[in-house]
């Protein structure tokens, strides 16, 4: 689901976070490439609160100084996951299931694009709950995936 690049960087950052007791939940590189932004999502058990990503945002600032990862300039966002948190591992959808999910994938079963409740993630596939029906979906064609954000205004 990385680019080579943004594997490359996540490969950088895992074991400072390890030690943080911070996920990196995923990295994108997006913008122009005279002047790229890196965004980098961060999560914990306990959520994320404004001082961590502050003391995250510093050493990943520091890696990111040390690693010179475009030449030139290049902004560096660090953000907690947010209500469409990324999917990026089977674990990452394993802890998520009975939630909605959107995934992009390589062209499969005549379509690309899916919306449906996790079943399970186990071996090499994901098994979503499209309209009623159990689709497995192998994880080698899965593109890009987050969880579809819901607000209850109920309350």
């Amino acid at each position: 689901m990385l680019g080579k690049k943004e594997q490359q960087l996540l490969d950088a950052l895992a074991p400072r976070a390890e030690r943080e007791g911070v996920e990196i939940v995923t990295v994108e590189v997006v913008g122009a490439k005279k002047a790229p932004t890196i965004r980098v999502y961060i999560d914990t058990p306990d959520g994320v609160s404004f001082d961590q990503l502050a003391s995250s945002q510093a050493w990943i600032n520091d890696i990111m100084d040390e690693l010179d990862p475009f030449p030139g300039a290049y902004t560096l966002e660090v953000s907690s996951p947010g209500i469409d948190r990324p999917l990026r591992t089977m674990e990452h959808f394993a802890r998520f299931v009975g939630e909605t999910a959107v995934l992009k994938t390589q062209p499969f079963d005549g379509r690309s694009s899916w919306t449906g409740a996790i079943a399970s993630a186990e071996g090499d596939a994901v098994r979503l709950d499209v309209d009623g029906e159990a689709v497995d979906i192998p994880f080698d064609t899965i593109k890009r995936a987050h969880l579809k954000g819901t607000i209850d205004f109920s309350s």
